[in-house]
């Protein structure tokens, strides 16, 4: 029997808001709601479906969970690449080389782990290998963790744990034979399967503070879904992210502290930007300030600490464009999207958000090879969220102005200033980026790493238990029109 479906619209203001049900041959009822900001034309505008279907840029620079570490592979003088290992949460942070016998290959993968270790997986014809590196003096230390039998392992985010280590492997052939399977490579006795999950699995956000609920992007027999994989339960899977039935919905972010989530689906009819709360009875947003026809946003970082306030959460984004690319920074609770001049030498799509609302990035110059600029955005300031939704204003798709240039910093530390997000009419900030003394980075008068390798941390903090996510799909209306 053919399915039939019907749409009412209604305006509020600042938003759209569709509902609708559809109803199949077992006569079974959905109804949906899905919030946008209203663009006359939007739809229409021609430089918005080039930003569908962007290659995957990887980050330059892999962070620990806690931001602790971060890991990245450099060319080595006589060839081929080595990793290199930064710590960041001392007063002045430095870089350690990280060379093995041999050179490595570009393609190899490093997560660094909270207790300063380093996890390498490099692949080869058939299969891949995995190891853990760490400093021992004047070398490198290397423990072999076994291999897994493909070349297609991809390194998941870092547990909020920061002790183990994921992968996801492509298991079977096309359509209904096509599996994933999720690989625990460090925190148990070598690398083991842990779940086989149906479908083609991309993507990867961790929902709680144990590193037990795993968020995947899905596709199987149809549109992408997100899904909830159970690692604590055999891997059972379930659905989180389902707006409507036809629809492509992928999660892009997750903070597992306040239960916010960035999202990227085509349920408004066109591929959009939007955030939603885990458990939460609100529909979906899809503000006009993550819309922009001629640049890319990418989420690569959200405040943590936040429980109970997913509005006031930050999130940074690399913001890409044919003008080049910057960094910007946005909450639920401003409307609108803050630029940010990016300090020099900055490893695009890389920083880390404090608890208390500090974002730091690294960078590196030919002056300053590891740096880490600390950047605070004055939310309060200047900009305060309208009282009614229906007073906020509404701007078209148009570019993303490209912030100017900042000087190559002084030291190793920078501070940024948020300038204007109109800045057609103004010149280019002299002082953009504030640098701390030479003799005093930080406003720190010694240094807590003395010696490197002898001064290893190998404890992790413990974190609170975890809450079972409430999927998250379409919020009922909460009055329903007569039929």
């Amino acid at each position: 029997m053919t399915a039939c479906a019907t749409e009412r619209v209604r305006t509020d203001g600042n938003n759209v808001r569709t509902s609708g049900n559809t109803a199949g041959s077992g006569g079974h009822t959905e109804d949906f709601t899905v919030t946008e900001s209203a663009v006359p034309g939007a739809p229409g505008h021609p430089g918005l479906r080039s930003l569908t279907g962007l290659p995957h840029r990887p980050a330059p620079l892999a962070l620990a969970a806690d931001g602790s570490y971060a890991a990245r592979l450099v060319p080595a003088p006589g060839g081929g690449w080595f990793p290199e290992r930064w710590t960041l949460d001392g007063c002045e942070p430095y870089a350690v080389p990280l060379p093995g016998r041999r050179p490595e290959r570009p393609d190899s993968a490093l997560l660094p782990l909270a207790d300063g270790r380093v996890l390498i997986v490099r692949r080869a014809e058939g299969h891949s290998t995995v190891a853990l590196l760490y400093p021992t003096g004047p070398g490198t230390g290397e423990l072999p963790l076994g291999g897994v039998e493909t070349e297609e392992l991809t390194l998941l985010p870092p547990a909020p744990c920061g002790t183990s280590a994921h992968a996801l492997a492509p298991v079977g052939g096309d359509g209904a034979r096509r599996a994933t399977a999720v690989w625990l490579l460090h925190g148990g006795d070598g690398p083991q399967r842990i779940a086989l999950v149906p479908g083609r699995c991309t993507g990867g956000a961790w929902l709680d503070r144990e590193g037990r609920l795993l968020a995947l992007d899905r596709e199987l027999d149809g549109p992408t879904k997100t899904v909830v994989v159970d690692l604590g339960r055999g891997g059972g899977v379930s659905p989180l992210l389902e707006i409507t039935e036809r629809s492509n919905d992928r999660l892009l972010l997750a903070d597992p502290d306040s239960g916010l989530v960035l999202l990227r689906s085509d349920a408004p009819g066109y591929d959009r930007m939007g955030w939603g709360v885990l458990g939460s009875t609100l529909p979906v947003r899809f503000p006009e300030a993550l819309h922009a026809a001629d640049a890319a946003l990418t989420p690569f970082a959200v405040q943590p600490g936040q429980q109970l306030a997913p509005e006031s959460c930050a999130v940074a984004f690399r913001v890409d464009s044919a003008a080049g690319t910057w960094l910007a920074a946005w909450r639920p609770a401003e409307r609108r999207l803050r630029q940010l001049a990016a300090p020099a030498g900055w490893l695009p799509g890389t920083g880390h958000w404090t608890p208390a609302g500090e974002l730091r990035l690294p960078y590196a110059t030919p002056g300053v090879p590891c740096g880490v600029a600390r950047a605070g955005v004055p939310w309060d300031a200047e900009v305060s969220p309208p009282a009614d939704p229906a007073d906020a204003s509404v701007t078209s798709s148009a570019a993303l102005p490209v912030p100017a240039g900042a000087p190559a910093p002084a030291s190793h530390s920078q501070r940024l200033r948020r300038f204007s997000w109109n800045t057609s009419a103004a010149l280019p900030p002299t002082a953009g980026i504030r640098t701390s003394p030479l003799r005093h980075p930080n406003g720190c008068t010694t240094s807590t790493h003395s010696s490197p390798a002898a001064t290893e941390p190998y404890e992790s903090a413990a974190h609170p238990q975890p809450c079972r996510p409430v999927p998250l799909q379409q919020a009922p209306l909460a009055a329903r029109e007569a039929r």
